[in-house]
């Protein structure tokens, strides 16, 4: 294997404003270039004094906290305040629009942005004020940040390199980091030979052959088509499963890869954290009107709560019509509030259209090839429903009758939007 050149720090020192590093995981988990002559192994660490020895593909677990972050330029705050906890051994994905802060929150973590007030952790110790080549990281971004003049074998093993890690450390580390992203038969290919899916297995590859601590994620599947993401969705969840102790921090705007990946989703808005919990409560009970809206499309119709059933359930009023609904954030009685009910649990009511809770105009069809999407009109509130494909699906004009389990629909307090 051919020993790359390692860059100029002048020409590629991750802090300067507009010059990313073009091998993020590298440059995150490298160690001092001054480290000349010392023998290393691997370890929880990653890399340290010592002989060459074969563990783990991926360090010790190590969790990552947020205390009250708060990140600033001038007087434009762009992370506020933020308090969170990534667990040993978990994925935790921080979705939100652009300029919501939750790249500013990972790259903090790697060391590229430095907090005006608050501490970062990962495992027990401050990384607050370490440099991101001390902070034993690995990172990927959205475009790919491969070495074109390299082959992906002498790309994986950049930061190993980059650590003075002895050829014995590198003939095993690489082949098997290749080997675990599906890339071991592409090693004596140069990125311009790869497609885009194969040169993010690379990259991810790279970040892991130097065992860090934790994997930050910088919406790795946004440069790459539809059926390349779904398929890299499924790598990376087979990957977590055969390195069930690395930590991930995931950012994405993509709502299917938070909820396809993630143990925990945070939701940020405005560089604040509006919402977080496990993926499937965030989904089911969302506890505010933004969360509903940004994971997942949520029908969202204004009713008043009236009184709570033993079973569970609220009596709530939609206009003149009494339906139920969980209220899972225990809103009280006469509260205004809203009830959050997804596409995919309205059905369309197949008895009498008198007795269907909830009756709306049809505004649109459009047909998805594994479903159809039926965009309504109810009590003057847009409503939407999805459902398998329908031999005879209805016209725009005309009146459907809907209902749902109560089970399905969850309530929303008003004024908690975030």
């Amino acid at each position: 294997m051919k020993v790359p050149t390692l860059p100029s720090a002048a020409n590629h020192h991750p802090a300067l404003p507009g010059n990313p590093p073009p091998c993020p995981s590298s440059q995150a988990g490298e160690g001092s270039g001054g480290r000349r002559g010392r023998v290393w192994e691997g370890d929880a660490g990653g890399l340290r004094r010592g002989k060459a020895a074969a563990s783990d593909p991926a360090g010790a677990s190590s969790g990552i906290a947020f205390e009250d972050v708060t990140v600033a330029y001038g007087a434009l705050v762009v992370l506020d305040s933020l308090s969170l906890v990534v667990k040993p051994g978990e994925i935790v994905a921080l979705i939100g629009p652009s300029g919501s802060g939750k790249t500013t929150a990972l790259r903090a973590v790697a060391g590229f942005v430095r907090p005006t007030r608050g501490r970062i952790l990962i495992g027990e110790r401050d990384v607050t004020n370490v440099p991101p080549h001390d902070r034993n990281i690995g990172m990927v971004v959205q475009n790919y940040a491969l070495f074109p003049h390299m082959r992906a074998e002498e790309n994986v093993a950049f930061g190993l390199r980059a650590r003075r890690a002895p050829d014995a450390v590198l003939r095993e580390r690489v082949p098997e980091c290749l080997r675990m992203v599906g890339m071991a038969a592409y090693a004596k290919r140069y990125p311009r030979e790869l497609s885009g899916g194969q040169q993010q297995r690379v990259a991810i590859a790279r970040a892991l052959a130097i065992r860090p601590q934790v994997l930050l994620l910088d919406e790795p599947l946004s440069a790459l088509d539809a059926q390349i993401r779904r398929s890299m969705l499924e790598e990376l969840a087979r990957l977590h499963r055969d390195l069930p102790s690395l930590t991930v921090l995931y950012v994405t705007h993509d709502q299917t890869e938070a909820l396809t990946l993630a143990n925990h989703i945070g939701i940020m808005r405005d560089g604040k954290l509006v919402a977080f919990g496990s993926a499937q409560s965030l989904y089911r009970h969302p506890p505010n009107r933004f969360a509903a809206e940004f994971l997942g499309r949520a029908n969202l119709l204004p009713v008043k709560a009236l009184v709570s059933d033993v079973g569970g359930l609220t009596h709530v009023r939609f206009g003149d019509a009494p339906l139920l609904a969980r209220n899972h954030h225990g809103l009280p009685a006469g509260s205004e509030c809203l009830l959050c009910i997804r596409p995919h649990d309205l059905r369309i009511h197949a008895g009498d259209p008198a007795t269907a809770p909830l009756r709306g105009t049809v505004r649109a069809v459009q047909w998805q090839g594994e479903m159809h999407s039926i965009a309504l009109e109810v009590g003057g509130h847009p409503l939407r429903l999805t459902c398998a494909p329908l031999k005879a699906p209805p016209e725009p004009g005309e009146m459907l009758a809907l209902h749902f389990d109560p089970e399905d629909a969850t309530l929303v307090p008003e004024d908690g939007d975030g």
